[in-house]
């Protein structure tokens, strides 16, 4: 509250400044007036601020009505909003102008208690001669200013009656009227605050397409969104305020986990809507309060498929290669390019034949990709690069507990994240015995259980599998299974080595030249007659492969190369002379040039011609040799 004295040296100061504006003190009406346009743009500014004065006002007047007394609501400008009194002095302050949209500022209408409480933001009571106008000495006013929450004037309410009426508590009736209506602001502030928090949140969760719900510690729902009651296929109202045992039976163990400070994520859980089960992927986390108690959680889930799906997308589990992308122009790279196309769109499995380094998953890609799977998964595994103790629960996948060291919740394996696309099977011919028995009965009956698990999972997917091995020498050496083998190959796809593809080198030597020098960022380099040469007269034992990391050495070195062009039927056969050192390891120096002449003239596909160039010995000496 201002002391006496202070109002005394408020008074003054502003009777200076009324001086200085000039203002006469015998005019009557304030200087500016609303129209009526200008004042319902004032009063719809400033609803807020009437709606919650006027409930305060009506308060007051109730204890004050008959008393000669009228409260006056004004902007922070000084314009009068609404007025609510006795009749009487109503009427008289209109004939002096004091009417709605009123300018009461001091500028306007000289010291008054409204436009110098304004001027000095404090509480002012004027009283007789305190106002500046003459015509306003018959009046007592008692002005206190309204705050928002950040201290800023947002108007102000005065309470006018005649002059005899004046008492000090006057101003304290204002004073405790606006102390009200700042504390209301500030609430209707917060309540604004948190419906519009409220109204964020609600649309930011019913756009996300996983189900979300939230539960107190007791169990019961207090959330959940559009996306949850969708795939839940159940209606909010069914469900807010009620227990969680509906949606998820173990809601109790995931409190205590979450409680315990373990991390709940990647839980599967099984949902059932009448005599429909599907499975979901569950990820919880804790509520606090102010005080960092656990209050409750919030589930996050997704339907098990669309996870899948979207862990394919990002971890590489998609097909990037289409037909386009299978380089050259041979008879026989054409041939397979028709022969794939055609058999893009079965369902039956393919088994593609081919040397390492000859392209066969990117012609496994590429019929994924011109298939009505294309906007599926694409999962591929090399069964010769995992353990064989791991690659059942690999392709299976496995439940909790089913061995030492397995995920909570259990984990997919590899059919269920191809579930609906592709599944590529790379060195089919290293599969285990006892997982090729699991296998075939998955492509019989499209159905298999997890390791360590009791339930039926039914899974649409399309076989493509690959070997550079001979398969029909593994059956009859009993490592491969008969039935499996004819089980894979409906549709056998031979894949030519590059040897073999007449002209298709020098295409493949400019495709890559350019390919890598874009990768390296380096210019394509000019590459030396000799080194043509010898690019065009090697074998390529590897293949595409190969001649791709020969261009790239050759990029690296401006046109030079480090590459070792070496023809030698025993490096380019490597693995089967390999074997048979072994095997004739006591075998005499004539037979080992049977051996040698023998591989080169298979790798030069019965060329005697070539072979003798290869070899450095005319046709003459082989054929001798062979008779031997």
């Amino acid at each position: 509250m201002v002391k006496v004295s202070d109002f005394k040296k408020i008074i003054d100061r502003s009777h200076k400044r009324c001086m200085n504006y000039e203002i006469s003190k015998e005019r009557i009406f304030p200087i500016r007036t609303l129209n009526p346009v200008e004042l319902h743009k004032a009063l719809e500014e400033d609803s807020e601020l009437i709606k919650i004065s006027i409930s305060f006002m009506e308060i007051l007047y109730d204890f004050l009505r008959g008393s000669g007394f009228a409260l006056y609501l004004t902007n922070s400008k000084g314009f009068v909003l609404t007025i609510i009194g006795d009749e009487e002095i109503i009427k008289d302050m209109a004939k002096a102008g004091i009417v709605e949209g009123a300018d009461m500022s001091e500028n306007s209408t000289g010291t008054n208690a409204i436009g110098t409480a304004l001027y000095e933001d404090c509480s002012v009571q004027t009283s007789g001669e305190d106002h500046y106008i003459k015509a306003y000495y018959p009046l007592t006013c008692s002005a206190a200013v309204i705050h928002n929450e950040r201290r800023e004037i947002v108007g102000c309410l005065n309470l006018t009656g005649k002059c005899q009426l004046a008492h000090s508590h006057t101003l304290g009736l204002v004073v405790a009227a606006v102390k009200s209506i700042e504390n209301q602001l500030k609430v209707e502030k917060t309540q604004n605050e948190l419906f519009n928090a409220y109204q964020y949140l609600n649309r930011v969760m019913n756009s996300i397409n996983s189900g979300i719900f939230a539960l107190n510690t007791n169990g019961v729902i207090k959330a959940i969104n559009k996306g949850a009651c969708i795939m839940l296929h159940i209606r909010d109202e069914e469900v807010i305020d009620n227990k969680v045992d509906k949606i998820l039976s173990n809601w109790k163990d995931m409190i205590k986990e979450i409680t315990d400070g373990r991390v709940y994520e990647d839980r599967e859980v099984t949902y059932s809507h009448g005599d429909k089960k599907k499975i979901f992927s569950l990820n919880a986390y804790p509520i606090k309060n102010k005080s960092g108690y656990i209050i409750g959680v919030v589930g996050i889930f997704n339907d098990i498929q669309n996870v899948h799906k979207l862990v394919n997308k990002y971890t590489g589990k998609n097909a990037t290669y289409t037909f386009q992308d299978i380089i050259g122009q041979s008879k026989k790279i054409l041939e397979l390019k028709n022969q794939a196309q055609s058999i893009s769109n079965s369902p039956s499995t393919v088994l593609i034949q081919g040397e390492s380094g000859t392209g066969k998953e990117l012609i496994a890609q590429a019929i994924h990709n011109k298939s009505s799977r294309r906007d599926k998964s694409f999962v591929a595994i090399n069964c010769g690069a995992i353990p064989k103790s791991l690659i059942e629960s690999e392709l299976f996948g496995y439940e909790k507990g089913a061995f030492t060291g397995a995920k909570q919740g259990g984990h997919p394996g590899k059919f269920e994240l191809a579930n609906g696309g592709t599944l590529f099977l790379d060195e089919i011919g290293e599969m285990p015995l006892d997982v090729q028995v699991h296998f075939l009965r998955i492509l019989q009956t499209s159905c298999f259980y997890r390791v360590g698990g009791t339930k039926n999972i039914n899974v649409d997917v399309r076989i493509i599998a690959a070997t550079n091995e001979n398969l029909k020498e593994k059956v009859e050496k009993g490592t491969f299974r008969e039935d499996l083998y004819y089980r894979l190959s409906v549709i056998p796809i031979s894949v030519p080595p590059l040897r073999e593809r007449i002209g298709d080198v020098e295409i493949l030597i400019q495709y890559f030249l350019k390919a890598k020098s874009i990768k390296l960022g380096k210019s394509i380099p000019k590459i030396k007659n000799h080194i043509y040469e010898k690019l065009i007269n090697y074998t390529w034992p590897g293949n595409v492969r190969e001649l791709e990391n020969c261009i790239e050495n050759i990029v690296n070195m401006n046109g030079n190369t480090s590459f070792s062009f070496v023809n030698d039927p025993l490096i380019m056969n490597s693995k089967t002379v390999s074997k048979e050192s072994f095997k004739y390891n006591m075998c005499t120096l004539e037979k080992w040039d049977k051996i040698a002449i023998e591989s080169c003239i298979k790798n030069c596909n019965g060329n005697i011609t070539k072979a003798s160039k290869i070899l450095g010995i005319n046709r003459s000496t082989i054929y001798s040799k062979m008779k031997k």
